[in-house]
């Protein structure tokens, strides 16, 4: 029981970190450039995978030693592109609209995993994905009764993390999830790094210490969430990560001065519940194939 508590404790300090380094990243990209931010953000977020998987049995030569390298490449690509559409996203949308949005993504998931994956999925799972996409799409709806082409970006997001996600189920048949760890902060670092310097800002002397904050975020967020994941199945964890859309809202409103309206409100809880119930079905799926095994 202890055990488990500190698992709840360390998700919850992994979660209201990642939101505050969102909050952060939306403050530093208001002000530099979204690929600048992230790749200082990465740099930091390799240096910490390098360490760690030198800690390991075995030491970097073990952790690095990967069965499937392209598909741990792309990995690594997606989520550096993920962060930097995210990043824009929450200056162009706001952190509670991209939030919102990005609810949607266990449930692009459960799609992608039937072609992808193979996984078959149930009436259920179907009905919860056809009511969280209209949750969506009550989000996406036009006050003006315009379109607004800026809500693409975090859509975008949503779907290069759920190619991140599929990617990850495909290379766990093969390697640990800390071989994929080490290859999504380097590969991820490498790649950013390619683009990044075209992009290179100095920065302020105040924002040199948001930029050594964000950094320190990005360690200690995935630190927790890693140590979390080690206590707690990923179905526990993955429902507290909608607390994410609660700190984005709050933080929204009486820090950037973003506002709510209705529909965001409504169709976030429709999102937020099927996704749940998404995750609770796969859950309980995966857990009845393996007892026939």
């Amino acid at each position: 029981m202890q055990s488990k508590t500190r698992g709840y404790l360390f998700a919850l300090l992994a979660i209201t970190i990642f939101s505050i380094q969102d909050g952060i990243s939306k403050h530093l990209a208001g002000l530099y450039p979204p690929v600048f931010v992230a790749m200082i953000r990465y740099w930091a977020f390799a240096v910490f995978a390098i360490l760690l998987a030198s800690r390991m049995r075995g030491g970097l030569a073990v952790t690095a030693r990967t069965k499937r390298p392209v598909l741990q490449a792309m990995r690594g690509i997606l989520l550096a592109a993920q962060i930097v559409v995210a990043i824009t996203s929450f200056t162009l949308v706001g952190l509670a609209h991209s939030q919102a949005i990005f609810a949607g993504t266990p449930l692009i998931i459960a799609l992608l995993s039937m072609p992808i994956l193979g996984e078959r999925v149930g009436w259920r799972r179907w009905t919860a994905i056809c009511v969280g996409l209209c949750g969506v799409l009550i989000i996406l709806k036009p006050e003006s009764g315009f379109f607004d082409v800026d809500l693409l970006v975090p859509i975008f997001g949503c779907l290069l993390f759920a190619f991140y996600v599929i990617s990850t189920r495909l290379v766990s048949r093969d390697d640990s999830a800390m071989t994929s760890f080490f290859y999504t902060g380097v590969i991820g670092a490498v790649a950013i790094t390619l683009i990044g310097p075209f992009y290179w800002t100095w920065l302020s002397a105040p924002d040199w210490a948001w930029m050594a904050l964000l950094c320190i975020t990005g360690i200690s967020s995935h630190y927790f969430l890693i140590r979390a994941y080690d206590i707690l199945d990923a179905v526990v964890v993955q429902p507290l990560t909608y607390l994410q859309l609660v700190y984005a809202s709050v933080m929204g409103l009486l820090i950037f001065g973003e506002t709510l309206n209705l529909n965001m409100i409504i169709g976030s809880v429709i999102v937020v519940g099927a996704g749940m119930f998404t995750v609770w079905r796969e859950h309980v799926v995966a857990r009845r194939n393996a007892s026939r095994r």
